[in-house]
């Protein structure tokens, strides 16, 4: 299916429905996850939310819910956690040049994230960082973009701190877990 065709497709979606246009196919499932996904999710938002505004970026942080469109990629997702910087259109809906990108996986999302996003990710000029973090045990992968190649940095100590170099960012894992999972 073509981006316009989705775009056309999204007014007749119910709203107990999230729908994802990846490479040209449309992904239809339906809202709501598991509350650990969910916690994650907020803390890795709140964390990147609490830096932008502590380092004064031009930086907006975005969950869930807003979409990220690239109409030449045929790809309309909503990822879990996304990082955008630079001014914003009154009124947008979506954004095309995230800088970073980050999915929670969980068994049912894990290979749409890791490679079926990927493909489309991996194409946008913007992005820095894509981070796969994974729902059920403490494991977080970093693909970081070095010139025209990726690099992955795998994080499992509980100890440990991963970062996002391009925002001068640093967390540690017990705290993406904080409340989810023993660290």
């Amino acid at each position: 299916m073509s981006f316009d065709d989705f775009e056309e497709l999204l007014l007749d979606k119910p709203d107990n429905e999230r729908w994802e246009l990846i490479g040209g196919r449309v992904i239809r499932g339906m809202v709501g996850a598991r509350w650990e996904h969910h916690i994650i999710a907020q803390n890795l938002m709140v964390a990147l939310r609490s830096h932008i505004k502590a380092t004064g970026r031009p930086c907006r942080v975005f969950q869930e819910t807003f979409f990220l469109k690239r109409r030449e990629l045929d790809l309309a997702v909503l990822p879990d956690v996304m990082v955008r910087c630079g001014p914003m259109e009154p009124a947008s809906a979506s954004v095309p040049d995230p800088m970073v990108v980050i999915e929670v996986l969980s068994p049912g999302t894990e290979p749409r994230d890791r490679y079926d996003k990927w493909d489309g990710y991996r194409q946008i000029p913007s992005l820095q960082h894509y981070v796969l973090v994974h729902r059920d045990r403490i494991l977080v992968e970093i693909k970081t973009r070095q010139g025209p190649e990726w690099t992955t940095t795998v994080v499992d100590d509980p100890a440990a701190t991963f970062a996002l170099a391009a925002l001068d960012f640093r967390m540690p894992l017990a705290a993406v877990y904080e409340d989810v999972l023993p660290g």
